[in-house]
C-alpha cells in the first residue's frame, strides 16, 4: 500500500504542479495584457479589444488551475489551532477530523464538478462567445473546460489526503501516512 500510495500521490502532485505552473503562466500573460492596455490607452490613445472579457475569464481560470495546488500545500482558508492542539496530544482525532473535512470537501467538489460539466457541453455545442460581434469575440468553453479540470485535479488532492488521514488514523503510531505525504510531497517539490 504504501509504494503505490506514494507513487499515485507523486502523479497527482506533479500533475496539481504542471496546473499551478499554468495559471501562473496565466498571471503574468494577463499582467503584460493589462499594462499593454494601459500603455495603449495612455501613450497611443488606442486601447486593446476585449481586455475586461479576456480578464474577467482569466480570474475564474486561474483560480481553479490553482486551487489543488493551494489546498496540496495546505493554504485553504480554515481554522488549524484546533487541529494543531490535536496533532500531538490525539493525532487519531485530529486525522478523524481531517478525514470528515476532506469527505466533506470531496462531496462539495463532486457536485460542483456535476454541475460543471452540463455548462461546459452547453458552451461548446452553443459555440458560446463573450464580447461584441465586429470588435473582440472570445470561446467561453476553454474557460468552462478549465474549471472541470480543475475540480477533477482537486478532487484528486482530496481523495490522495482521504486516504492519508484514513491510514494515520487507524495505524496504531499514526505517524506512518503523515510520513508517507510528507515524503511524497518533499519528492515532487
Amino acid at each position: 500500500m504504501g509504494r503505490a500510495f506514494q507513487w499515485t500521490r507523486r502523479i497527482v502532485d506533479r500533475l496539481t504542479m504542471a496546473l499551478n505552473v499554468a495559471g501562473t503562466f496565466l498571471i503574468v500573460a494577463l499582467m503584460i495584457l493589462i499594462n499593454s492596455d494601459v500603455i495603449g490607452r495612455g501613450v497611443l490613445g488606442s486601447p486593446i479589444s476585449g481586455v475586461p472579457e479576456m480578464v474577467s475569464m482569466s480570474i475564474v481560470a486561474i483560480v481553479f488551475l490553482q486551487v489543488a495546488q493551494a489546498f496540496r500545500m495546505g493554504r485553504f482558508t480554515r481554522t488549524d489551532a484546533v487541529l494543531n492542539a490535536l496533532s500531538k496530544r490525539a493525532p487519531r482525532v485530529k486525522a478523524a477530523l481531517e478525514l470528515i473535512f476532506c469527505l466533506a470537501g470531496f462531496g462539495i467538489i463532486s457536485v460542483l464538478l456535476y454541475a460543471s460539466y452540463p455548462l461546459f457541453i452547453k458552451a461548446w455545442d452553443r459555440d458560446t462567445y463573450v464580447g461584441t460581434v465586429g470588435d473582440f469575440i472570445a470561446p467561453v468553453w476553454p474557460v468552462k473546460l478549465i474549471i472541470l479540470i480543475g475540480c477533477a485535479a482537486l478532487l484528486m488532492q482530496l481523495a490522495m489526503a482521504t486516504i492519508s488521514a484514513f491510514i494515520t488514523m487507524w495505524r496504531a503510531g499514526g505517524d506512518d501516512a503523515e510520513s508517507i505525504v510528507q515524503e511524497s510531497a518533499h519528492d515532487a517539490v
